[in-house]
């Protein structure tokens, strides 16, 4: 855990950001300041324990501070109430009431949100879409995920389980995905299509993925996303050209997002981003040029995300402020 601080003047929340391997937690300032931090490892397949490594997590990071409430972030389907988990993949949680549970293990106002939701509340309030009031996040890691701020509001949908950019259908009848749909964004722009992608890729055409092959020791199946980007950025044609056909998904996709929600903004976060305007610019490129009235109308502007893995924390501890 980070140093205890001396205490400061506004009001503090806590904020926690549950995956399925590890929590982390942070004590939050209004201004979106970290003061104290810490990690631990994520018992996901058990809820109790869960719970109680919650509560436990923000005993340690409250001691000694005034902190009015705590938020958390989470991995799944949270209801309307931002208490109730409906559902989470990674996690053994059905109908799950998270947010009661641990206000009575911690004694403090909880409320619940999304991850993706709590991560692009963070960067719209204190990182890379402040000051804009209609913005998209999407998130690219594993999977494809994301957050709507319209209005200066989160967007959460009548149910709370809105903003799935993910499970937008691209390709009917397409890929298979974990939701139980077929042909959704996820299934082709994400850090786990690129590497399927790459990794199929490799094994067809030896000779443009020589260089690729020989970091990952001559076997296709030991690529990883983090090996196609670095080969990429130090110019590997073959890993730019498999990062821009992933750009290019994820364009097409929030095109059609677009068409909807007209965003001022387009920030693009997670473990995929760090490629940076190799990523970026076949994502505008290919955004711009299937737009609805394009030409016509004002464009999304891009933008990385800015805060990192903390914007999860950050976040949930914002929205348990308002």
């Amino acid at each position: 855990m980070s140093a205890r601080p001396e205490p400061t003047a506004g009001e503090l929340t806590c904020g926690i950001d549950i995956g399925g391997t590890k929590i982390a937690g942070a004590v939050v300032d209004a201004e979106g300041r970290i003061l104290v931090e810490e990690q631990v490892e994520s018992p996901a397949t058990d809820p109790t324990a869960l719970e109680a490594t919650v509560a436990s997590l923000v005993a340690r990071l409250c001691a000694g501070l005034s902190v009015k409430a705590v938020g958390v972030g989470a991995a799944g389907y949270i209801a309307a109430d931002r208490s109730t988990v409906l559902f989470a993949p990674n996690i053994a949680w059905r109908n799950e009431p998270l947010g009661a549970d641990l206000s009575r293990l911690t004694g403090l106002p909880v409320l619940v949100e999304n991850d993706a939701n709590a991560a692009a509340w963070a960067e719209a309030r204190f990182g890379a879409g402040r000051g804009v009031a209609d913005q998209l996040m999407v998130t690219v890691g594993t999977g494809v995920g994301g957050g709507i701020v319209t209005g200066g509001r989160l967007l959460r949908g009548a149910h709370g389980i809105g903003a799935e950019i993910g499970h937008l259908c691209l390709v009917p009848d397409g890929r298979l995905c974990g939701c139980g749909n077929h042909g959704c964004l996820e299934q082709y722009g994400s850090g786990s299509a690129l590497v399927a992608d790459t990794r199929e890729a490799a094994a067809a055409s030896s000779l443009l993925a020589r260089a690729l092959l020989q970091r990952a020791g001559g076997d296709p199946a030991a690529i990883t996303g983090p090996m196609i980007t670095a080969a990429a950025q130090e110019g590997d044609r073959f890993a730019i050209a498999q990062l821009a056909r992933l750009g290019g998904w994820l364009g097409r996709g929030l095109a059609s997002l677009a068409a909807v929600l007209d965003p001022a903004l387009i920030v693009v976060g997670g473990g995929v981003s760090t490629a940076g305007d190799l990523l970026l610019e076949p994502m505008r490129t290919t955004f711009e040029a299937e737009l609805t009235g394009r030409g016509f109308r004002p464009a999304a502007q891009f933008r990385l995300a800015e805060l990192g893995v903390r914007a999860g924390v950050i976040g949930a501890a914002d929205l348990a402020r308002t």
